[in-house]
């Protein structure tokens, strides 16, 4: 693989698209197209100012893996819309965003990029892997903070977040993470799990927020670190803090499996590189027609083609 790869959250970026374009962006039936055709713009503008040499759409095959759940119940139990036994929970999706979603599967696989998606795994998973075995370096575009453990400036890994649409991103490096958060990519993962996250249902422990986290990491380098200094008298813990850190040891125990994305995943053999020409033009006159994908498509097209 050469030339910059650029990963993408999809999900978060097709969310982001849902709703930052009207819902009467719509197809001729009149059925709405919003989140497909932000989506390929969103694609468009990445591509035309970044110019990856490789893109991936990752996906999110299971949205709540099971081995999360077992680890922390709470973990993004407020989105569950369905609990199923044989398959990944059904997640809380406006009803309109639903049926795009295939749309997009569709249009990207006949555009020839590569869609990848794990079963048992999250689009961050699928990404902490891909990044994990790059040579060169990454972009990762996500509105989804927990993808920050990944920046590394030593190996070119960074992280493109939108601000506003996709034509405002914060290009997230460790010195942007160090000036917000006071940590850098490594840290940010122990950060994390130490302050909690209401909107993955993880817990955190009581009483230690945001600053008090990056606080602890700066005295004792990691949550072993911190752990360590729970068990030593002479460390410079207030009290409280070692009485808090103390209770939550059995979610500290396993609270870092669940937070750090895995780097481990069995991803397919599949063609990264970034497409000149459809790969289905049949399939994509189709889906164009169908769906009224129009000037989107048209542009991005284009931008592959130069």
């Amino acid at each position: 693989m050469t030339g910059r790869l650029m990963l993408l959250d999809t999900a978060s970026l097709y969310f982001r698209a849902y709703f930052g374009v009207p819902d009467s962006v719509r197809a001729p039936d009149g059925t709405p197209v919003n989140a497909v055709r932000g989506l390929l713009d969103f694609i468009d503008r990445l591509v035309r100012d970044h110019r990856p040499g490789h893109l991936v759409a990752c996906m999110d095959a299971d949205w709540r893996p099971h081995w999360r759940v077992e680890l922390i119940p709470s973990y993004k139990a407020h989105r569950v819309a369905e609990e199923q036994t044989a398959a990944p929970d059904v997640e809380e999706v406006p009803d309109t965003l639903s049926p795009q979603v295939p749309v997009i599967e569709a249009v990207l696989d006949a555009l020839g990029i590569a869609r990848v998606g794990v079963a048992g795994y999250e689009a961050d998973d699928v990404i902490g892997t891909y990044t994990a075995r790059a040579t060169g370096p990454v972009d990762i575009v996500t509105g989804d903070r927990d993808l920050y453990q990944l920046v590394d400036d030593a190996r070119g890994v960074r992280v493109l977040y939108p601000i506003k649409g996709v034509g405002s991103l914060q290009l997230t490096d460790e010195a942007v993470l160090r000036e917000k958060y006071g940590v850098d990519g490594r840290g940010y993962a122990d950060l994390a799990l130490l302050r909690g996250d209401p909107s993955d249902g993880l817990p955190g422990v009581a009483g230690i927020g945001e600053k008090t986290a990056a606080k602890l990491l700066a005295e004792f380098g990691d949550l072993d670190g911190i752990l360590a200094a729970v068990d030593d008298p002479g460390a410079k813990l207030t009290p409280s803090q070692r009485k808090r850190l103390t209770e939550a040891r059995p979610y500290l125990a396993v609270a870092p499996k669940v937070v750090r994305v895995a780097d481990d995943v069995p991803l397919p053999e599949v063609g990264t590189a970034l497409p000149r020409a459809p790969r289905d033009p049949e399939a994509l006159a189709g889906l164009t027609s169908r769906w009224g994908l129009g000037g989107s498509l048209e542009r991005l097209l284009a931008t592959l083609a130069s």
